[in-house]
């Protein structure tokens, strides 16, 4: 009963600081941190930690899998030359620096130690940095960005922790540790896509949206768990899972079943990010008490500082490095010259046979992903601006503390590291989060107006219409087993689907006669429209929220045609 009262106080607190959160524009993070640590010092508080385990392996892999599936492959696609470099390469670099320079300031902390240290500090937390940019209309590919380099980073932070351990604790070979890296991914990749594709594949079969949706939570322990028994990365495999099943979710899921697991989602998503932030700051009290005996506070304060600074310094060089040698200037004329000269090859192409025109198909579709891409380049490029905004925007959050605190116990200077690491994440998510959104301020991007978010939407749907007319014929010729369309269902189809350029959709339903004829053409239309929609997606001539609004609208009329049978 004790654990529940505490477990009703906690949601009641993370529904209050919400709702200062909107009226005082603090992000919802900040707030429960330090509300967490306030109350760590009230007298009938006692001193709080909580197992690491409950945190890598209970609430990461739900939070991962949850950004995942809302995760755009087109947006990955184009910015993995950013999200690996920041997710990967920085994450390694930072770690090694990080572990030489504590070594060199710090002597009796063992560079294996301090490699552990950097490790654990190096991923950065994108629930913060997103939720503030999300209010202040950050562009949306410094987002994807972020929220890219969040989905990955924890990855490879993880596996090179154990690595650093496995040095500390004297067994450590470089190229066993290199192998042990491409075997972790590698795995992680096969069984996620593994996971993905099964669960997948059962969900679609399954026509109640409630259990559907109760079966995706059971999808990230499922690509988690067996990963880890493999030894690859349970956290990569729950992040390609997520990806996966995101991506085909529109093709192989009814809009009912879409629509209640986003709902579910998001609330799980909502309590577990909250939860975690004021666990972390209700921990501050026994770290502290677990420190004092190995060493004083001004060593702890000191260590913290230097961290912090190099996090800061490494952080900036990182992304000025990825956007300076990430640009795509030069790679944009070798992408044109290769447009180009699939645009010869297709001119020679005279088909004559299926897989001809087959091969045909395929390179105009690449012609256009490919004009597509450079157009996005060139509309959303991350400049001056989005570098400092990236390069602010380090928090670091509770995987950083419950990654230190995996750490062995006896280990000398544990309990030294694991502060320094809650003190680096508090002093990231207080410094940077508190001033972020002066940064953004400052920048002055100019957001996207209204009419121009529904004139894209205007224009896509326009050139989906004309897709599926040109596919299907006009609508007062299209046939029904045999039997012409009687000419209510027509005039019905046409004030049905006409809304659709305009973005919203039609009240009320008239009862007419001939339902069945209506149900059925609603449903070949949608169908023809979702099919054009992701082949639409699939190139990328619109933003990522376009996409999501149209298959919005389409998933209403597909929940209107449910509720006439």
């Amino acid at each position: 009963m004790e654990y529940l009262l505490i477990a009703v106080a906690a949601l009641a607190v993370v529904i209050v600081s919400t709702v200062l959160s909107r009226r005082t524009g603090v992000a919802v993070p900040l707030l429960l941190l330090v509300v967490g640590i306030a109350a760590s010092f009230l007298p009938a508080i006692p001193d709080f930690v909580l197992a690491p385990e409950w945190i890598l392996a209970g609430v990461l892999p739900p939070l991962l899998y949850s950004s995942a599936v809302r995760f755009p492959v087109t947006d990955l696609r184009r910015n993995l030359g950013q999200i690996s470099w920041l997710s990967v390469i920085m994450v390694v670099a930072s770690a090694l620096v990080i572990g030489v320079v504590v070594h060199a300031v710090f002597p009796q902390i063992p560079i294996a130690l301090g490699v552990a240290l950097g490790a654990v500090v190096s991923p950065t937390d994108a629930v913060a940095a997103t939720a503030i940019g999300r209010r202040l209309g950050l562009p949306p590919r410094l987002m994807s960005v972020l929220e890219g380099e969040s989905l990955m980073n924890d990855a490879t932070a993880l596996v090179l922790l154990r690595t650093a351990l496995a040095a500390v604790m004297g067994t450590f070979s470089f190229w066993q540790s290199l192998r042990d890296f491409a075997v972790a991914v590698l795995v992680a990749l096969v069984v996620g896509g593994l996971i993905a594709g099964i669960t997948i594949m059962v969900r679609a079969r399954i026509s109640d949206p409630v259990l559907t949706s109760t079966i995706s939570f059971f999808v990230p322990f499922l690509a988690y768990f067996p990963t880890e028994e493999l030894h690859g990365s349970g956290v990569l495999a729950t992040v390609v899972a997520g990806v996966i099943t995101g991506h085909r979710s529109a093709h192989r899921f009814s809009a009912a079943a879409r629509g209640t697991e986003a709902a579910n989602w998001a609330t799980i998503s909502f309590v577990l990010e909250s939860a975690v932030f004021l666990v972390m700051g209700l921990e501050l009290p026994g770290l502290v008490t677990d420190a004092r005996t190995e060493s004083s506070m001004s060593t702890v304060a000191a260590i913290a500082a230097v961290v912090f600074v190099l996090l800061l310094a490494l952080r900036a060089a990182g992304v000025l490095v990825a956007i300076r040698f990430g640009s795509r200037h030069n790679s944009t004329r070798r992408s044109r010259r290769r447009i180009e000269d699939a645009e010869s090859e297709l001119e020679t192409i005279e088909p004559e046979t299926h897989q001809q025109e087959r091969r045909a198909q395929n390179i105009r579709r690449w012609i256009d992903r490919g004009r597509a891409d450079l157009a996005f380049e060139e509309d959303q490029p991350i400049g001056r601006k989005g570098a400092l905004v990236l390069s602010w925007a380090g928090m670091r959050g509770v995987v950083t503390l419950a990654a230190a605190q995996t750490i062995p116990e006896g280990t000398d200077h544990r309990a030294v590291v694991v502060l320094v690491a809650f003190v680096v994440s508090v002093a990231t998510l207080i410094g940077f989060g508190s001033t972020l959104p002066l940064v953004i301020r400052r920048m002055h991007f100019r957001e996207r107006s209204v009419q121009d978010k529904r004139e894209e939407i205007r224009s896509l749907v326009s050139e989906m219409v004309d897709t599926v007319s040109e596919r299907l014929g006009p609508l007062e010729d299209q046939q029904i087993e045999g039997e012409p369309i009687a000419p209510a269902v027509v005039e019905r189809m046409s004030k049905l689907f006409a809304p659709l350029l305009t973005g919203a959709l039609p009240e009320g339903q008239a009862k007419i006669d001939h339902r069945d004829q209506l149900i059925e053409l609603t449903e070949r239309y949608v169908a023809a429209l979702r099919e054009t929609l992701l082949d639409e997606r699939s190139i990328g001539n619109y933003r990522a929220d376009t996409y999501l609004k149209v298959q919005g609208l389409l998933d209403a009329l597909e929940r209107r045609g449910e509720t006439t049978h």
